[in-house]
């Protein structure tokens, strides 16, 4: 996809965010973008980023190194947003700035061993499973509250807030509904953990919802750069 492309694309998803939120009462930079860049190159990375998008969201651990070191010069803030395997906690904790999809103690303890102690700490999100599907990644809503105690106690992370993805639906009652389930969750982690800002809700189909359920940032992907490439194993 060429570069005006992706530019009048990233204009047009603002517009989009900026829309809702004010429909729903709240400010027009009261959400975040995050350009979900898995499969796509660093020269797109790169056109999304002149205009003016700093942070992306990676799936997959191989490819995400390849790039975030082939953009060291620029200054982004690199998510992880996929499936957690223990032996790739080292390089998670090495390379990015947040993590969204921690799941389990395990996982926690071990990304923030490896975190180095003389930079800032990992920001984590933890990814709630809120409509009990079997094939999506997530914890319990039951076990959120003590996974965010473990998470708050471990000196190489710093818990940010919550992370989900919501079954898919095209009725909008039903996406606001199952957001808000996530939206009281969250602000229950305000209540108990000051350092919690952050709810990652919300796709290019569920956007709306998410934002007027309090939504602070948005995942977006094809709607910037098109359709999902091939990717190589990583």
């Amino acid at each position: 996809m060429s570069e005006e492309i992706i530019i009048a694309n990233i204009t047009k998803v603002l517009a989009q965010v900026s829309t809702a939120a004010q429909k729903h009462g709240r400010p027009a930079d009261a959400v975040r973008v995050m350009a979900v860049s898995k499969t796509q190159p660093v020269e797109a990375v790169r056109a999304a980023a002149r205009a003016g998008m700093r942070d992306f969201g990676e799936n997959y651990l191989q490819e995400a190194v390849a790039k975030i070191e082939a953009c060291a010069d620029l200054s982004l803030r690199w998510h992880f947003i996929g499936p957690i395997q223990s032996n790739k906690t080292r390089p998670l904790a090495t390379h990015f700035d947040w993590v969204h999809s921690v799941e389990r103690e395990k996982i926690l303890r071990r990304l923030s061993d490896h975190r180095d102690p003389d930079r800032e700490p990992l920001n984590v999100c933890l990814q709630v499973n809120i409509s009990g599907e079997a094939s999506k990644s997530g914890a319990r809503p039951e076990d959120i509250p003590a996974l965010a105690a473990h998470a708050s106690a471990l000196p190489g992370l710093r818990l940010r807030g919550l992370m989900a993805i919501p079954a898919p639906s095209n009725d909008f009652d039903e996406q606001r509904a199952v957001a808000d389930e996530v939206a009281r969750l969250y602000r229950q982690l305000q209540r108990e953990h000051a350092t919690v800002d952050t709810l990652s809700l919300g796709m290019s189909a569920d956007l709306e919802a998410a934002i007027a359920a309090g939504s602070t940032m948005v995942r977006i992907g094809t709607a910037i750069f098109g359709p999902r490439l091939a990717r190589s194993p990583g």
